[in-house]
């Protein structure tokens, strides 16, 4: 029996992370979406602002991973960002409301996001990977 991928929001930092480091957490999570073992989980706002930050480093490019923003995970509805106003960055509220809104975890980086853990069900990259992905 064929068990469901695991599903999750990439936060931008993640896909920066794996731009630079091909041994990273970050690198597996964007190769397990590549390989449809995890949906990335987004909306067109964040996917919006990954391309923008991706777009604007040197190296990096949002065409390179563009495949990792599957239909399967497409989030069509509103994100609520007054439930998030807990989030110091603005920015960052997307993501957050994303998560509330799709019953997804957020992976990544951001101390903001993870010094709310008791708010939003958010992760590291390598805690993720070994929690859901290794086992």
């Amino acid at each position: 029996m064929n068990t469901p991928p695991v599903r999750a929001i990439l936060d931008t930092n993640v896909f920066v992370g794996a731009g630079f480091n091909r041994h990273s957490a970050s690198f597996t999570l964007i190769d397990a979406a590549r390989h449809r073992r995890l949906v990335q989980v987004w909306a067109p706002e964040t996917r919006a602002e990954t391309q923008r930050v991706l777009d604007k480093i040197p190296r990096l490019s949002f065409a390179a991973v563009s495949d990792v923003f599957a239909d399967a995970g497409r989030h069509d509805g509103a994100l609520d960002l007054a439930a998030v106003d807990f989030v110091t960055d603005p920015e960052d509220r997307k993501f957050a409301a994303l998560s509330l809104a799709a019953g997804a975890a957020i992976v990544t980086s951001d101390d903001d996001l993870l010094s709310h853990a008791e708010r939003l069900n958010v992760w590291k990259p390598s805690a993720f990977l070994t929690a859901h992905l290794l086992t």
